[in-house]
């Protein structure tokens, strides 16, 4: 078979005797014949090929992998049900190969790669992972985590390699060890809420910065008051600075809802310290207070002391003096911080003359009151204007849809007021995702009969996400015609923060993109 290029150019000779039964028989029998000359045994004992076949080889310009040669497809049920059992059985640790050529149900090594995961099968080292009491032993395979890690490299191969067949590791969690063995395996990221912080370790001990970052953003995502104070306290001990800042973000916008979140009690004493001393946080500081006597009991727990007033107080240290009580309504502090037992009698009677003489006492608490956020406003009308007849309120909902480009806290909505002179109004606000109800408060203001617009607040602020669209509604009720807004904009640039707005179907008195009410929203960035 002579094999050449579509040039003509030669690029192999092969040559084959394709010897027929018949053919044989009869070049026998002459050969039989002529036996005893020379000239025919020479001749008889090089047959010339019976056939030959030139086949063109077409040249490819491109090298197909193995997922171009096996097109992913609708596997049949046999394969489907095969490779999801081969899944299942890598997660409980329990692979067994049914057939032989198991290799032919993967196109592509990624695929028979990911076989090989949590797989005893060729497996050359053991990992004993988890604390006393808790641990699960995983096999492993050194190359494939040569390749995925550099902490293994120098385990298995590196100069001081050991050649061990068991490894202990028991400062990781089995699930977060399995996680980041899948991804080296599979290179597939599966993170789970409760999880992602010991993933996030195991990923920064073993040098894996893909799957370090993939945990980072998983957290960010998943940020809110609940965990932010946990996840500062993390951030901080695994270096992330840019979680940190997020952190701080949400800490300082909603403050009162994450110091009265659980999580502010497993906070080290550092970052209680930090949240303590910080001069943006937006809280009353009666709350700042009740939220460090509930850190101290629960640490009194981890310290194995009674939570008795002066184990509280001793658990607590200098960060006592952090919490501005000076700065409390004295309201709040009679009624609080006095009777709470954790100051001594000299300290008490210092700040309530502190409160009340004209010269006060030195006092070792910070007497300046925080800073807080400044609010911004995002106005969206470019003129107002008032008629008869308009705008009435009977009950009916204003509503208008928004979205940002930028995370920020929502913590109320500007109103215009009374046309006619002073009047009064009660204000229920909602914010809403979807239909599910974000926040919502009810309660009254004044307006003064001016053009301007009146703050109406939520209780707390509202997380907004970015690129994704909320509601906000008014319902009011009053007896005077409003001004309201004209010339509305669909797109305002606030600050960084640029904010869209478009109709909302929950609008039922009139209020849209080019008019109406809730000319305002005001927001934490």
């Amino acid at each position: 078979i002579l094999m050449v290029d579509e040039k003509g150019k030669n690029m192999k000779c092969l040559t084959f005797f394709l010897m027929l039964p018949e053919t044989v028989k009869n070049r026998s029998k002459k050969s039989s014949k002529k036996g005893n000359s020379s000239s025919s045994s020479s001749s008889s004992s090089k047959l010339p090929p019976v056939c030959y076949e030139i086949i063109t080889l077409k040249t490819k310009k491109k090298k197909k992998m193995a997922a171009d040669i096996f097109p992913r497809k609708k596997p049949a049920n046999t394969n489907t049900t095969a490779v999801q059992q081969y899944h299942q059985q890598n997660l409980n640790n329990n692979n067994t190969i049914p057939a032989p050529n198991w290799q032919g149900l993967y196109p592509t090594i990624r695929e028979r790669n990911a076989v090989m995961f949590n797989n005893d099968l060729m497996a050359d080292v053991h990992f004993v992972v988890g604390p006393p009491g808790g641990t699960q032993r995983l096999p492993g395979h050194k190359y494939v985590l040569a390749v995925g890690s550099s902490v293994f490299h120098a385990m298995f191969y590196g100069e001081l390699a050991e050649d061990k067949d068991e490894i202990r590791i028991p400062d990781v969690e089995p699930a977060a060890f399995l996680a980041m063995l899948k991804y080296i395996y599979c290179d597939e990221i599966d993170l789970a809420a409760d999880t992602v912080l010991a993933t996030l370790y195991a990923a920064k001990k073993y040098i894996v910065p893909h799957l370090a970052r993939a945990c980072v953003n998983f957290l960010e995502t998943s940020l809110s008051a609940k965990n932010a104070c946990v996840l500062l306290s993390q951030s901080c001990l695994f270096e992330e600075p840019d979680l940190t800042q997020r952190c701080w973000e949400v800490i300082d916008a909603q403050a009162e809802l994450a110091l009265k979140s659980e999580g502010f009690c497993d906070i080290d004493f550092q970052t209680l310290e930090s949240i303590l001393r910080r001069e943006t946080l937006n809280a009353k500081e009666i709350v700042v207070f009740e939220a460090a006597l509930n850190w101290a009991e629960v640490e009194c727990q981890r310290q194995e002391l009674t939570a008795t007033i002066d184990n509280k107080r001793k658990v607590l240290g200098k960060a006592l003096y952090l919490i501005r009580i000076p700065t409390m309504a004295l309201d709040d502090f009679a009624n609080g911080a006095a009777q709470s037992g954790i100051l001594t009698l000299n300290e008490t009677n210092d700040i309530f003359l502190w409160y009340t003489a004209a010269k006060k006492p030195e006092l070792q608490f910070v007497s300046k009151p925080r800073k807080g956020l400044v609010p911004q406003r995002c106005h969206r009308f470019q003129s107002c204007a008032y008629r008869s007849n308009q705008w009435r309120y009977r009950g009916r909902c204003d509503s208008i849809q928004f979205a940002v480009d930028k995370r920020v806290f929502i913590a109320g909505f500007g109103l215009y007021g009374s046309s006619c002179g002073s009047a009064e109004y009660s204000a229920k606000i909602e914010l809403k995702r979807q239909g599910v109800i974000l926040g919502q408060n009810l309660s009254k203001y004044f307006s003064d009969g001016s053009s301007n617009t009146f703050p109406v607040w939520f209780e707390y602020p509202v997380q907004i996400e970015p690129d994704t669209f909320y509601t906000a509604s008014v319902i009011l009720d009053g007896n005077e015609l409003s001004y309201f807004g004209q010339e509305g904009m669909t797109e305002v640039q606030c600050g960084k923060v640029t904010v869209q707005f478009q109709c909302s179907s929950d609008s039922t008195n009139g209020t849209g993109v080019q008019g109406g009410q809730i000319p305002e929203l005001i927001f934490y960035a």
